[in-house]
């Protein structure tokens, strides 16, 4: 497991505060149905994973730049990218969170959400 960030006191995942991040940022633009898994323990790939749908090609451009411009602005570079706008999915790896942008039915054909359904959620707080 990695090591966890002390943070006034508490321990924190050092992968939270931007996990964090990218999903409120997905919000900002009205992506549907934001979830993040925390992965640790289950898989080296990553420590965390965060998912969102799109409803449109335009509202998935608006989503996807926003999620770079926004981690840009904090000094974070994905470290690859696949997809596209126009293909109805794209997944941005950023080293230790992989960010996961879907139309409706790749959301759904792929299921990410039920293979690692044995993951714990991570509350994004976005109420």
């Amino acid at each position: 497991m990695p090591k966890l960030r002390k943070k006034g006191g508490d321990s924190q995942p050092a992968f939270l505060p931007n996990t964090l991040r990218i999903g409120a940022l997905c919000a900002k633009r009205k992506a549907k149905d934001v979830r993040a898994y925390d992965l640790r323990g289950l898989t080296v790939v990553a420590d965390s994973l965060v998912l969102c749908t799109a409803s449109s090609e335009p509202h998935f451009k608006a989503v996807y730049n926003e999620v770079r411009e926004g981690m840009k602005e904090v000094g974070v570079a994905p470290l690859r990218s696949e997809g596209t706008t126009k293909g109805g999915w794209l997944v941005i790896d950023y080293g230790d969170i992989v960010f996961h942008l879907f139309r409706e039915a790749a959301r759904e054909f792929y299921d990410l959400d039920g293979l690692w359904a044995d993951a714990p959620a991570v509350d994004l707080d976005l109420d």
